[in-house]
């Protein structure tokens, strides 16, 4: 596969890039047309790659790209998950060069990335899957039947595939879906999610007056809805980090020290994790170490805040409304629904007088775990061992991709999330990008893992 890399990579280059000119933002109604581009683009580069066959499938939302090559139905079945949508670029300007404009460059550290929108997450991990296939079609030594499905609509929870999936369930018999839409630990200590959370997301809206007032001729007599709405969020979490939610934590089941022990095996540098992120110090749930709050526990965050007068210059003015999204990441075994109730319920409970508050539950998805005992996780450890020269640690991933819970639940298949970004590759974030080396590491990983996989 080495060598395979070598001699197709200029290849290798243009199609990627083909894909990340393509803006599939799920989260703009704008780019209908191009979700379809960039799944049209997918399924014929499958086709090119070996498939027998591969097409565009309608869904209740953005279409489903479906392909496979069954050598014989007696044989394993590996089903290769991923999307094609992207976030949003926005901030525009953070963006050294043009998002949906890939270029290969240094990094701040001297390294050849890939830079663009989707460069890793998720377009650049999928097309690794592509080509690991594409190397064992060509060179004869497929010995497992590979179905692929992508997605236009994870980085909006993925409201449609669900439905698609059930609808759709005897194509989809297989017996692992392997993934590659998460990071390991670093590149010299790789590791393997064992497990994701889960997430609940809510848009809250506190209203004062019934129309913006006069700042000079109200303010200190009518309660302002943005420092309304700011000490209900503050109230939210303790001075010790945890959730104030009565009920929140009723259904998160404490780890065993066997298991925290496990987990512990990660190295953590606190002074290059607060300097990779441009902080001088950590918060959150005391009792837990920083690994342990970001897999292994439930935590609350404000995404986004807004109300009143935001433009250049000065406006007085007492604002009549204020907005928050609220995300809750949440581990295995709580229900997204559950929670969202949760919040809504104690925020009109503690809701004062002098406001009216809504609370609008958005997303949801839940958490998972999979057992490091099975076939699958063997071999792709066995994989990135040859790969990266150590073994891979078993961790838990902070971030949420709810869908592959829905698929486990539907299909009764355990998902592999075999990913190989990096916290470096700032995703969601301006200058997403992907280090060469681990675009061509992740290819030959994959390839081993389809040698290992018994």
């Amino acid at each position: 596969m080495r060598q395979y890399i070598q001699d197709n990579k200029e290849r290798f280059y243009e199609e990627l890039f083909s894909l990340l000119r393509i803006p599939s933002i799920s989260a703009k109604k704008e780019h209908k047309e191009d979700m379809r581009r960039c799944a049209e683009r997918l399924a014929a580069l499958l086709v090119e790659a070996g498939a027998d066959e591969a097409g565009v499938y309608p869904s209740d939302g953005n279409p489903v790209v479906f392909g496979k090559k069954i050598i014989d139905p007696k044989l394993k079945t590996v089903m290769v998950y991923g999307h094609y949508d992207v976030q949003p670029p926005e901030p525009l300007e953070k963006w050294d060069t043009d998002p949906f404009e890939p270029v290969i460059k240094k990094d701040p550290t001297g390294r050849d990335a890939i830079y663009a929108r989707g460069a890793n997450d998720d377009k650049g991990q999928l097309f690794m899957h592509i080509k690991a296939f594409e190397y064992l079609v060509r060179t004869g030594k497929l010995r497992h039947n590979v179905k692929f499905i992508f997605e236009g609509e994870e980085e909006i929870s993925s409201p449609s595939l669900p439905a698609w999936v059930k609808q759709n369930k005897g194509w989809l018999k297989s017996d692992v879906i392997l993934v590659s839409d998460t990071t390991m630990i670093s590149e010299k200590v790789p590791s393997i999610n064992c497990g994701m959370r889960g997430m609940a997301y809510v848009e809250v809206t506190v209203t004062g007056p019934d129309h913006d007032l006069h700042s000079g001729h109200y303010g200190g007599t009518v309660a302002n809805p943005i420092q309304t709405l700011c000490d209900l969020i503050s109230s939210l979490i303790d001075k010790d980090g945890r959730v104030t939610i009565p009920g929140f934590y009723d259904d998160v089941v404490e780890l065993s020290k066997a298991d925290r022990a496990m987990l512990a095996r990660a190295p953590f540098d606190m002074n290059e994790f607060k300097e990779s992120v441009g902080v001088k110090a950590l918060r959150g749930e005391k009792g837990y170490t920083p690994l342990e709050r970001i897999g292994i526990r439930p935590c609350l965050d404000v995404c986004g805040i807004w109300g009143g007068y935001i433009g250049e210059g000065a406006k007085t003015v007492l604002p009549s409304v204020a907005h928050a999204k609220i995300s809750m990441r949440l581990v295995p075994n709580q229900s997204s629904a559950k929670i969202s109730k949760l919040l809504k319920k104690h925020l009109e409970k503690i809701a004062p007088k002098y406001c009216s508050i809504d609370v609008k539950l958005c997303e949801g998805g839940e958490g998972f775990l999979i057992p490091i005992s099975s076939p699958a996780f063997k071999a792709a450890s066995k994989a990135m061992t040859e790969v990266y020269g150590i073994e891979p640690v078993p961790s838990r991933g902070g971030g949420s991709i709810a869908v592959l819970a829905d698929m486990k639940k539907i299909l009764g298949t355990d998902p592999l999330l075999m990913g190989f970004g990096l916290e470096r590759d700032t995703i969601h974030s301006p200058n997403e990008s992907y280090l060469l080396s681990q675009f061509f590491a992740g290819m030959e990983s994959i390839a081993k893992f389809y040698e290992y996989y018994e």
